[in-house]
């Protein structure tokens, strides 16, 4: 029998052991965390976080063999196998501000793993960290470990929220990364046999720490690229008549190709794929490769321009101001099936829209009104440290902005719809019903391509659609520079 422990119940830690327990009945799961509020909503009915089956899961192992607790030192110290799935934000200040991943958190739970344990362990990064970092944590443990032993794992997590719970039961592949030596193969060895338990042997790949480490940059990395690309591609369409739809699904068909991650839309969001890429690009420029750092600098430049140009479109269209308008915004998530709000592209849309003077007004169905007042008084990278950790700058309820309850109510008098989270309730909407309450000309700004254009002309709507066909009234009014 094995104890595992993890140190961090947010998105990757609490989903990923609750899979663990629900599959090793027989081995103890517990998840801790220092954060007395995250625990009680773990034990409690209403999980802190929005995941598709997570809450059938986590109430069929929680109390058995799946356990959540603020007790940390207790429960690192009894476990055999302690994953690590901190934050590691990108640093603010300081050597790499802006770029490089910020690993006080880790440096902090590694030193609390010395000093508590007693008994050999293996740990494991299931954080998204730098490349070589397990030599650094090797070190701290090393320099503090007082005769205990430890072997240090990369299991790098490839979720994507909205479908975290499918990808932990049938995932495309396990990654471990271990030392290659003896004692560091008998450790891939532990973490493969717990995995082994429900993944094809197949699908799960062991490497050496550094390829596994580098590995989730770069998915993330390649992924992020495609929607930049098609972005790209979404500008040129619309200055031209083509239809990026027509044009993503005609190369999708190229089985070297592929289709998924070829929608446009205005923009990617979510912890991860900026925030490792600014990571890749500082590790880049570390190793003296500035044009390689220059490539994927590029992809967040051309998510950072879709989301400014969708802004200018927006204003351009209204007779270029927004002023003491009204902009309802449907969707805050960055994506569908999730509350997450971190790097949601809604974020720079409303805070362009409220620059602008706008008078903006929210729904989203999973999002609270606190978080969104959060997330627009925040300082850019404060969302990945600690909630009670964050500095927050002026309060968000200075600012002209409304968060409602019902897509009909944020539209109410509103001279615009901005559609900003692919919500499957959005695309049922009675947009009839809306037209009628709103001011008119009414425009609807599809920034994920959900809605049928025309069939919201024929209501009467202008309508802009990424990388669509423009409507003849956007013609006449283009985007600003």
């Amino acid at each position: 029998m094995v104890k595992i422990c993890c140190i961090g119940a947010g998105y990757v830690g609490g989903p990923t052991m609750a899979v663990i327990a629900l599959k090793c009945p027989d081995v103890e799961v517990v998840v801790v965390d220092i954060s007395e509020a995250r625990i009680a909503g773990w034990n409690s009915d209403r999980l802190p976080i929005y995941e598709p089956g997570l809450d059938d899961v986590v109430k069929r192992c929680r109390g058995r063999n799946l356990f959540f607790s603020t007790d940390v030192e207790r429960y690192v110290g009894e476990a055999d196998v302690v994953f690590v799935s901190v934050n590691t934000p990108t640093k603010t200040r300081g050597l790499g501000a802006g770029k490089a991943a910020d690993l006080t958190y880790w440096e902090s739970a590694a030193r609390m793993i010395a000093d508590v344990s007693r008994s050999d362990k293996i740990v494991v990064e299931k954080s998204t960290v730098p490349v070589k970092t397990a030599e650094a944590i090797e070190k701290i443990l090393a320099h503090n470990g007082r005769g205990v032993r430890y072997q240090i794992l990369s299991n790098p997590e490839f979720l994507a929220e909205g479908t975290a719970v499918r990808d932990l039961f049938a995932p495309d592949r396990v990654l471990i990364g271990g030392r290659e030596t003896p004692e560091g193969q008998a450790a891939v060895k532990v973490l493969k046999g717990v995995y082994a338990r429900w993944v094809p042997e197949d699908r799960i790949i062991t490497t050496n720490l550094w390829s596994a480490e580098l590995s989730k940059l770069a998915a993330n990395a390649f992924l992020a690229q495609r929607i930049s690309s098609v972005n790209a591609i979404s500008a040129l369409c619309e200055a031209t008549g083509a239809d990026v739809a027509e044009v993503a699904c005609s190369i999708g068909k190229d089985s070297r190709i592929g289709p998924r991650f070829l929608s446009a839309s205005v923009g990617f969001g979510g912890s991860c794929f900026q925030k490792d890429i600014l990571n890749l690009v500082y590790i880049c420029e570390c190793y003296g490769l500035p044009e390689v750092a220059e490539y994927w600098r590029q992809v967040i430049g051309i998510n950072d321009y879709q989301k400014s140009r969708f802004v200018n479109r927006v204003v351009s269209s209204m007779f270029n101001t927004v002023a003491g308008k009204k902009v309802a915004v449907l969707g805050f998530a960055f994506k569908k099936d999730t509350g997450d709000t971190r790097e949601t592209p809604a974020i720079d849309v409303c805070r362009g829209l409220l620059g602008d003077k706008a008078v903006v007004s929210i729904y989203d169905p999973q999002v609270t009104e606190e978080q969104v007042r959060r997330d627009l008084a925040m300082r850019k990278f404060d969302w990945d440290h600690p909630r009670h950790l964050q500095p927050v700058g002026e309060p968000g309820d200075q600012q002209p902005v409304a968060v409602t309850t019902d897509a009909y109510e944020a539209a109410r008098d509103a001279h615009a719809v901005c559609i900003l989270t692919e919500w499957e309730d959005f695309r049922s909407l009675d947009y009839r019903r809306m037209y009628d309450v709103m001011q008119k000309p009414a425009f609807v700004f599809d920034g994920r391509n959900i809605v049928d254009p025309e069939k919201l002309r024929d209501i009467g709507f202008i309508v802009y659609a990424i990388g669509k066909p423009l409507d003849q009234w956007l013609k006449d009014m283009p985007a600003v520079a």
